[in-house]
């Protein structure tokens, strides 16, 4: 069920309210105190509280544990699940990602064992003057202010705590548009190689978070300036131009995943229709393959990425290409993000060969698609079969003929197909 925003404050009011009536402590926390300040509607509201776990059940008529170790109880209220933190205090991070050790505690210490000190606000949402709404132990307030991404504390000793803390601060800086502040920033470049201890997984859902917010491209760059690079996709560390995933924009994870391979892997020297064209074949499947077991690749995703750079390549050849060819071509479901690749390349590296194809395709591609470049076929298996066709090896190279010929304008009608077909030995 979705709730509006306003509607999802109301019930975490109604959540501290009630802990704070039974004799509780009880903030707003994280993300949500961080949104409002900075202008932003919060995608949720989570509580924290002095209240432990069975504290909390015994409070609430609806509650699931979901994280009883971390003291984390969803609480269901109006038709909506708000998470309830008790206060806690983490260490013994021995594997860089989960604590050996959690100690319920107060709210100060609870802050001092979060990310980021933006991270590490809370509100009482009860408070009388608005001024006493905000409680900040870490400074977060004034980086807010500053636009600042800041550790809280030793920098080096929270990002041994979770490696993925890395990558998450690439994406606050990107999606806010702050600055790394230096100490933060020297800390991720000198623990950059263990986030390949994180689960690939984790560093797959954190870059396509990335991916899918305000800022792809300074994402991006900032992996590469702080050689995140490497761990993240198993490869050496290369600080590209960037060329194309500057000069793209697009909402499209395949997309910007198929850019920055090409500025790593191709768009670093001349002849750019031949390193293309050469990329298109088995390096692209190799690399394709190795990004999609870094990032944990959905099926959908690395056979997109693989789908838009063959189309770039196979439109350069674009003058050799009958109208049979070119129609499949524009009429690919990834051809727009394709085109929107050869599209940026010009603007990334300023080549005249490129500016001419795209002129070329532009012009040419009108009248195709007036024409209809993925009409209904004329033929069915089913109507071969009831012409007497035995299905077999056969059957598929014969439907796309029959289709290549109607996308040319040689076949009209259904008639003129079967009659074609009789024709055929």
């Amino acid at each position: 069920m979705n709730v509006p925003e306003n509607d999802s404050r109301d019930v975490a009011v109604r959540i501290v309210k009630h802990l704070v009536d039974a004799g509780h402590i009880a903030y707003f926390a994280g993300g949500c105190v961080r949104d409002q300040l900075l202008g932003l509607a919060p995608k949720d509201y989570d509580v924290a509280t002095d209240a432990t776990p069975d504290q909390v059940c015994s409070i609430f008529h609806k509650t699931q544990r979901v994280g009883e170790a971390f003291g984390v109880v969803l609480v269901r209220m109006l038709g909506q699940d708000t998470e309830v933190a008790t206060f806690r205090l983490e260490w013994g991070y021995d594997d860089g990602r989960r604590p050996s050790h959690v100690e319920f505690t107060d709210a100060e210490h609870d802050a001092s064992r979060r990310d980021f000190t933006i991270n590490g606000l809370f509100e009482d949402p009860l408070a009388a003057d608005e001024n006493d709404r905000i409680i900040d132990f870490v400074g977060g307030r004034d980086d807010l202010k500053s636009r600042v991404i800041r550790a809280i504390g030793k920098p080096s000793e929270r990002f041994d705590e979770d490696y993925l803390r890395m990558l998450r601060a690439v994406r606050f800086s990107a999606r806010l548009g702050f600055e790394l502040e230096g100490e933060t920033r020297r800390a991720i470049v000198e623990h950059a190689a263990k986030l390949s201890d994180i689960s690939r997984e984790r560093i797959g859902q954190e870059l396509r978070a990335m991916l899918v917010g305000p800022a792809p491209a300074s994402a991006l760059s900032m992996i590469e300036a702080l050689q995140l690079d490497a761990p993240t996709l198993n490869e050496t560390h290369h600080d590209s131009a960037r060329a194309l995933v500057n000069a793209i924009d697009v909402e499209n994870v395949s997309t910007w995943l198929a850019a920055w391979m090409l500025d790593r892997h191709v768009l670093n020297g001349d002849e750019l229709f031949q390193r293309i064209e050469s990329f298109n074949s088995y390096e692209l499947k190799q690399c394709v393959g190795q990004w999609r077991r870094a990032l944990c690749l959905t099926n959908d995703e690395s056979d997109a990425i693989s789908r838009i750079v063959s189309l770039m390549a196979r439109s350069l050849s674009w003058s050799q290409l009958n109208v049979a060819k070119r129609k499949r071509l524009l009429a690919h479901q990834q051809w727009s993000n394709a085109w929107s690749l050869l599209n940026a390349i010009p603007v990334a590296c300023s080549n005249q060969d490129f500016k001419d194809l795209i002129n070329q395709i532009e012009n040419e591609a009108v009248p195709l698609f007036e024409d209809g470049v993925a009409p209904q076929p004329l033929l069915s298996g089913d109507d071969l079969i009831a012409m007497g066709r035995q299905p077999g090896p056969r059957f598929g190279p014969l439907l796309d003929a029959i289709y290549d010929e109607q996308l040319e304008g040689h076949l009209t009608t259904k008639q003129q197909a079967i009659e074609w077909v009789e024709s055929q030995p």
